[in-house]
């Protein structure tokens, strides 16, 4: 009976991190193509506040939205915390879709790779984690493919220059994530995840109103506002099944399986070339920078499994 049970969580762990990894995957090609009716700062408010209604639809539902008792035990460290975490996550999304705006989904879903390197690199210098052996081998081997991805992708596309600015604003973009990520480690040790999120989802979207214009959501039409609302509720939902998963999964195991992500935007992309031919942003890519994405996916397999859980 227990076999039974553990089997029994293990695979719908397995199966929160596959909807993860898909919903990941397709994120940039939704919003590719809502960028061609809407600008980035008003996508990115439309994430920011679908994402807190969900976040609070969710606590409510559980019962568990913060107090004000525990809003007004919070200390300075933590409202810095918050408020850093905030900041820099309002910055990555912005980065990225300017980034995806200047490459193309594919181009955008391999480089972002860079921002789980970063961060296990400040997890090293600011908690002082180790890696394992298989880890740094890992990591090495990612590092590898994102130059030979980015490379071959500056020599094969013509107007490289756009690229490389694309290229350079997503490192910006990976980097903001990376700080993002050691603010909201480091919070967690005082607050749950989910009322963290609530806080950081919230705080960018009230950065964000400013620079929204809501109106532009009736140009859409109807495809636009489909991938609209796909973009909106896809983080509330992403970040929900990864950490539902994390619960019943090993974490070496679900990091494995979203290291597939950058894999599953390049099939996305060849279904939506067969049923919408039209609407695909660039060529397939040539073949080293496919090889360059695959030893992208080779390294994240290694980090992600060298972990000791």
């Amino acid at each position: 009976m227990e076999l039974h049970r553990t089997s029994g969580r293990r695979g719908l762990g397995a199966a929160l991190a596959l909807v993860t990894m898909l919903l990941w995957g397709g994120l940039p090609i939704a919003l590719k193509g809502v960028l061609r009716a809407m600008d980035a700062p008003t996508i990115v408010w439309y994430r920011f506040v679908a994402s807190t209604l969900g976040v609070v639809a969710m606590l409510a539902l559980a019962g568990r939205l913060p107090s004000r008792a525990r809003i007004r035990a919070m200390g300075r460290s933590e409202w810095t915390l918050l408020a850093v975490a905030t900041v820099f996550l309002s910055i990555n999304y912005l980065a990225y879709l300017v980034a995806l705006d200047l490459t193309t989904a594919a181009d955008a879903q391999v480089l972002i790779q860079l921002a789980p390197l970063l961060l296990a690199l400040g997890g090293i210098a600011v908690f002082g984690e180790r890696f394992t052996r298989l880890q740094w081998i890992g990591f090495a081997v990612l590092a590898g493919g994102l130059v030979l991805f980015a490379a071959s992708r500056g020599a094969s596309l013509p107007g490289s220059g756009r690229y490389w600015i694309g290229g350079a604003v997503m490192a910006l973009a990976a980097a903001t994530w990376a700080i993002y990520g050691l603010a909201q480690k480091q919070l967690l040790h005082t607050l749950p995840s989910q009322q963290i999120m609530l806080a950081l989802y919230a705080g960018c979207a009230l950065l964000f109103t400013p620079l929204a214009s809501p109106g532009q959501i009736v140009g859409l039409g109807g495809t636009g506002l489909v991938l609209l609302a796909f973009c909106a509720v896809n983080t509330a939902v992403a970040y929900g099944a990864f950490s539902e998963a994390l619960q019943h999964w090993e974490a070496s195991r679900v990091s494995a399986v979203i290291a597939l992500t950058p894999l599953a935007t390049l099939a996305m992309l060849e279904v939506v070339d067969a049923l919408a031919p039209g609407f695909r942003d660039a060529p397939p890519l040539p073949v080293a920078s496919l090889a360059g994405a695959c030893v992208v996916v080779l390294g994240s397999l290694g980090v992600s499994l060298g972990a000791r859980d």
